[in-house]
């Protein structure tokens, strides 16, 4: 049987990234035999429809993807085994649901040494949803964080993140209006992950 080399972008969970990999298809195959910790295109259907309605059936699922519900229940509990779905949950409105808050993104200067120790300790705060770190010109964590008011975000800041060892200073930035929130969707068709190649140009390229 005459086999060509096509290249897919496949995203591996050992690494967290898609990697470009040369995969050989035997003429008139159409599906691929993937290991467990690879995804392909019914993959990301399957995933593109549990982010739409995460309480959809199988059976639904299936029939909108043109395949057998059993088909869909084995791919979903592959991907929940290997960490790709994480857990099923619930976007709620806060504000709509009646809760007042303030949100905050904390810039935190840290001694490079105390850096992890300071963001692992942010993470047990229930008051702080999101924790980074980025390196610029310092290394810095960055934080996410919701308090009721004013108040309670510098009574927070001022005494579970500034006494932290390792700390030496911080900025807060109040954020007054959002514009855009959405959760990471992820494409239903894995040949989608090319456009970044596409529409992206190194710097100097002409457009063509």
């Amino acid at each position: 049987m005459t086999r060509k080399q096509e290249d897919f972008y496949i995203y591996s969970t050992k690494n967290n990234k898609f990697k470009r990999k040369p995969l050989y298809i035997g003429e008139g195959e159409t599906t691929l035999k993937l290991k467990d910790n690879t995804l392909d295109d019914t993959d990301y259907k399957i995933l593109a429809a549990l982010q739409e309605d995460s309480s959809e059936t199988y059976m639904a699922i299936g029939k909108r993807l043109g395949i057998a519900h059993s088909t869909v229940y084995e791919r979903i509990k592959r991907m929940e085994q290997n960490g790709i779905i994480n857990k099923y949950t619930a976007l709620i409105d806060a504000e709509k649901a009646g809760a007042k808050s303030i949100t905050a993104m904390m810039t935190i200067y840290t001694d490079p040494k105390e850096s992890e120790k300071v963001a692992e300790k942010l993470c047990n705060a229930p008051e702080i949803l999101e924790v980074y770190t980025s390196l610029s010109e310092e290394l810095l964590i960055m934080a996410k964080v919701v308090a009721e008011n004013q108040e309670s975000l510098h009574a927070f800041i001022a005494n579970h993140v500034a006494p932290l060892q390792g700390v030496l200073r911080i900025r807060t930035s109040i954020v007054t209006k959002k514009f855009k929130e959405t959760q990471f969707s992820i494409f239903n068709d894995s040949a989608k992950v090319t456009f970044i190649k596409g529409t992206r140009n190194k710097v100097g390229e002409n457009k063509q």
